[in-house]
């Protein structure tokens, strides 16, 4: 498959948030503020491309050769796990703020099911290892935009005449179900 077309299809079609609606915890808890969007996008996108870069060659290298394809579920959730720790120490130790900022939301990196989505879908696609990198980095650079998409509009919602009944959390729903319905417009992008 065509590696533009791998991206693209990752980063705007199927989009891991907007389009497959995985990855929702830290999509509506980290886009209060620019910032802490940016930042969680940023974690997220590095662990996601590192777990591309590592699950790809264990599956293809010791998993399947040794067939224990069995545990390739229990194996790549470590592995995120290991990552997800490697980006809390740094952080820790390189911006402060950021790690306070995050709080529970850094750990639950850990969990989150785009992640874990994007290592089987590469396995699955049966994608090769720069098709899993390109796919990874447009998984994770879609994850991000939505973030920051949704953490722009939420700045304007603060500023903007909402009714009563709609205030809060509705309003957040509404705006990304709308923010969904204009990603499915890039639905015929690429065939």
């Amino acid at each position: 498959m065509n590696l533009f077309k791998i991206f693209i299809s990752a980063f705007l079609i199927n989009n891991v948030v907007l389009m497959r609606f995985l990855a929702l915890c830290p999509f509506i808890g980290m886009s209060a503020d620019e910032d802490k969007a940016a930042g969680m996008g940023l974690a997220v996108a590095f662990v996601t491309v590192l777990a591309a870069c590592v699950t790809w060659p264990v599956y293809h290298f010791i998993l399947f050769p040794l067939g224990l394809v069995f545990l390739q579920l229990l194996v790549f959730i470590l592995v995120i796990a290991s990552l997800v720790q490697l980006v809390e120490f740094y952080l820790k130790k390189t911006a402060p703020a950021l790690y306070g900022s995050m709080g529970i939301y850094l750990a639950l990196i850990t969990t989150n099911c785009a992640i874990l989505a994007v290592t089987l879908d590469a396995i699955s696609n049966g994608y090769n290892f720069i098709e899993s990198l390109i796919f990874a980095i447009g998984v994770a650079l879609g994850f991000l935009v939505s973030l920051l998409l949704l953490a722009g509009i939420r700045r304007r919602i603060k500023t903007s005449p909402i009714p009563a009944f709609l205030k809060g959390t509705p309003i957040l729903f509404v705006t990304a179900a709308l923010l969904s319905m204009a990603f499915m417009g890039f639905s015929g992008l690429v065939k």
